[in-house]
């Protein structure tokens, strides 16, 4: 198995925690040689292991933090949950 090289600069939040001890967490994270970037992943409780995830630039986090912040999430789900279940029916 290849080995990966990482260095997390900052945790900047942890989203969740599962019962294992795993967090889900936004860090600022170089890759091998790559300057750093956000990523988004859960690691174990001593960050050597990690989940799939997903990494982002700059650019790529504030567009997503626009949209989040455009959108009402909760309505959003709300009527996806109405659309799953009348298509149950």
């Amino acid at each position: 198995m290849a080995v990966i090289n990482f260095e997390i600069f900052k945790v900047i939040g942890t989203l969740s925690e599962d019962k294992d001890g795993w967090k889900k967490q936004l860090t600022c994270t170089s890759w091998g040689k790559y300057n750093p970037k956000f990523d988004l992943r859960a690691w174990d409780s001593d960050y050597t292991s990690m989940k799939k995830g997903i990494t982002l630039s700059l650019e790529e986090l504030i567009a997503l933090r626009d949209i989040l912040n455009e959108s009402d999430l909760e309505a959003i789900l709300a009527e996806a949950i109405e659309e799953k279940q009348a298509s149950k029916e």
